[in-house]
This record gives structure tokens, sequence and C-alpha cells, in this order.
């Protein structure tokens, strides 16, 4: 069956440019059976690089049978065989792809919490690690089940995607590059409008651009709030999703910092098991600005959904180590916000207003 060229170019894109793969370097690929035809082209470009593919696959409809029978103790097993691969490895990519996106949502959340933690150190050391150490991409690929949350059909899902990854990464990282300044070097942030009235401080804290380097599609701008900074109030149009369990209408309103109440139209007793993860899971270890201009549709698939230009987002959580840290908790969940009717105003002044950038020289 002949290959679809938009794959091999996404390969190409992750191999040569998202991860820059060198000549001796190890590359793991890991993905599931979703994406086979992708890893296949993956493996070719890490070999035409001179690099070593080292091939994780994921078998389907293994995940709820573990958590239903799974022992205490296989619960808490700590897989250090593949922190070890990790180690040994120089490069990452890891396929964003789902045969069933709710496949968990009837597992009990506590179960799902408790291997959350235990796979911690896994997790910190893909997303959260010095890219001298090892530099890794989450990369999109098109799926049935994505396609079907996203209520459109395969072939216009894989317009979509092909469209928000394959485009002029250099032209779109210098617009973002000048907004990350721009926020780097403020302090004071006030969003303001339609469900939201929140202010807070990023006193000048690392403000990192996606340029599509550790996601594809990238696109965004994100920074650490300071921990103790917020107080005010948001309300989310997105519903959130994480273990395959849908949270819509989220309201949270913090004082210094930690939400101190909450609400959900929509598995509340989720929300509030996230909230009480630990105890800095009540608290934003995130904000972050959608920057793709490709990106203007919802799809409850958070890798595209965080980039939409005209949206916020907020993560509960473990604050990044390449944005000064100052939060660590075992989740890091993702919450965005259209503020196509609001404001963010940055030191006193109006930086974007109903999803238009106010900065000269910005036509995102």
């Amino acid at each position: 069956m002949p290959i679809d060229l938009r794959t091999r170019k996404l390969a190409q894109l992750a191999v040569n440019y998202c991860i820059d793969v060198k000549p001796g370097e190890k590359v793991i690929i890991s993905g599931s059976s979703e994406a086979i035809d992708f890893m296949v082209e993956l493996y070719k470009a890490v070999i035409l690089a001179k690099a070593h593919p080292i091939v994780r696959f994921h078998l389907p409809n293994t995940s709820v049978f573990f958590f239903k029978y799974a022992t205490k103790e296989q619960l808490e097993f700590f897989p250090e065989y593949f922190m070890e691969t990790l180690k040994f490895a120089d490069k990452y990519i890891g396929i964003d792809t789902e045969l069933n996106t709710r496949e968990l949502t009837n597992i009990e959340s506590e179960k799902i919490s408790i291997r959350s933690k235990i796979l911690k150190p896994i997790k910190d050391y893909i997303a959260d690690n010095d890219k001298n150490i090892m530099r890794r991409v989450t990369i999109a690929y098109p799926c049935l089940a994505f396609a079907q949350e996203a209520e459109m059909s395969l072939d216009e899902y894989e317009k979509f995607v092909y469209s928000a990854c394959l485009q002029d990464w250099k032209k779109l990282g210098k617009q973002i590059e000048k907004i990350r300044k721009i926020f780097e070097n403020g302090s004071e942030v006030h969003l303001i409008g339609e469900g939201v009235d929140l202010k807070f401080s990023i006193n000048r804290k690392n403000a990192v651009a996606d340029k599509g380097e550790e996601n594809m599609p990238g696109g965004e701008v994100f920074m650490a709030p300071v921990r103790e900074s917020l107080n005010g109030w948001i309300k989310f149009d997105y519903p959130a999703i994480r273990d395959g369990k849908e949270v819509t209408d989220i309201f949270l309103r913090f004082k210094d910092g930690k939400v101190i109440e909450f609400s959900a139209s929509k598995n509340q007793d989720f929300l509030e098991k996230m909230l009480n993860t630990d105890e800095n899971s009540s608290y934003v270890g995130e904000f972050g600005i959608g920057c793709n201009p490709r990106i203007t549709k919802f799809t409850k698939n958070l890798l595209f959904d965080e980039k939409i230009s005209g949206t916020i987002h907020l993560a509960l959580g473990s604050a990044y180590k390449e944005n000064g840290g100052g939060n660590d908790s075992a989740i890091h969940w993702d919450i965005v916000k259209d503020m196509h009717k609001a404001k963010i105003i940055l030191d006193g002044k109006v930086v974007q207003e109903n999803g238009k950038w106010k900065i000269r020289g910005i036509k995102i």
C-alpha cells in the first residue's frame, strides 16, 4: 500500500527539525497500533540520519485491563527497566494517538492517581529534562478516535493535523519569540472579560516559546506564575479531559495562589480528586497562550487545543523546570479558556484583546 507522503514529511520534520537527530544517537520511537505507518517512516528517517532507532510499541486494549485486575503490588511497581532505557537514549519521539479516548472512563480515579504518582519520575525525565541530557518531542498523528472526538471525518482530521504541523516553523517561530520576550520582561498579568477576572505575577520568570521542537504541532508561549500570586476567578469554556473523564464548565476561584472554590457541571468529583492529589495540585504551575494560526477549532485533544489562537490555558499542578519551577506535583493538568471576549493585560497595558494581538509586528 502506498505511503501518504504527508506522513513521510511529518516523520522527517520530527527527526530533522523537532529533535535534530545526529549520527550515532539512540532514538526512542514510542507509539501504538494506530500509528504503525508513521512509526515505520520515523524508523526510516532515523536510519537515514545515521542514528539508532529503539522502538517502544504499546499493545492495544491493555490499559483498562491493567487497572481492573492489577494487584496493589503491580499498581505500585516502578518500571526501572524503562527508566534505564530512557537514560541510555539521546532522543525521544512520543506519538500522540488513541484507539479509544474513553477507555479509562469507568476506572477508579484513585487507581489512576496512584499509578500517576509512581510513573512521575519517568514523565519528568521525558517532559521536564535538560535538553542536553535528552531532547524529546510529542507529535500528533491522525487517528480515527481523535477524528471522532473532533467531530470530523478521518479525511478532514488528517487535513487538520497535517496543516497544523506542516508549516513554516522558522517564520512562525520568530513571531512566537517576539511574544515570549514581551512576557519575559513583564511582571503582572490581568485576565479580564467574559468568564474571567484573574490577576497573578510572572515576575520576569522564564517564558518559553514553543516553536514545534518539543511539541508538534507547537505554537504557544508558556510560563510559571508566582505560586502564591493568583487572586480572582476563572470559568473555562472548553471541557478538560483527563484519563478518559470529561469535566465541563470548570469554575475556579483563587486566593493567594490556591484554589479555594471550585465547581463543574460534569464530573465535579473527579475535579475535586485532581485538586486533592497532593499538597501542590490546587496551585497553578503554568500559564500558556495559544499562538498557532492554523488551529482554530477545539478538538478535545490538548496537544492541539492549548495552541488555539485566541486562547489561554492554566495547568493545575507542577511547574516546568524550564519555567523556573515553583510548584511540584504529581499532576500537570492543562485547562483551556477562550479569550475572544476578554483581554490579556500585562503591566497595565492591553497586549491582546478579543483574541487579537495589540503588539506591533505580531501577525498571528
